[in-house]
């Protein structure tokens, strides 16, 4: 049974640090492009990060300089650095494990990020 579970969200205040983990169980870990997307009330899932095996990185605009998306293989497990983080970043923050090689993609549920003063 494959299994993402998220967990590091929470209530920061503007100009603060979160950091997100997302534990893998039941794939291959190594084999997935990892990444954390977010959803805002109102609208679209969107790409935050992705990182894939060998360490290459991609950020969407609106994180770029503020987040680090990182993972530990042998731990199997995913991590995003929020620094800086702004009201416009409040959202549920979803990691996915992705193989587009075999159409094969997870989520996990969803931690919960709210920047507030």
């Amino acid at each position: 049974q494959v299994q993402l579970v998220e967990s590091g969200g929470g209530l920061v205040q503007p100009g603060g640090s979160l950091r997100l983990s997302c534990a893998a169980s039941g794939i291959s870990f190594k084999l997935y492009v990892m990444g954390w997307y977010r959803q805002a009330p109102g609208k679209s899932r969107e790409l935050v990060a992705t990182v894939t095996s060998g360490g290459n990185t991609f950020y969407a605009e609106s994180v770029k300089g503020r987040f680090t998306i990182s993972r530990d293989n042998a731990k199997n497990t995913v991590y995003l650095q929020m620094n800086s983080l702004k009201a416009e970043d409040t959202a549920v923050y979803y990691c996915n494990a992705d193989m587009s090689l075999l159409s094969v993609n997870y989520w996990g549920q969803g931690t919960q990020v709210t920047v507030s003063a």
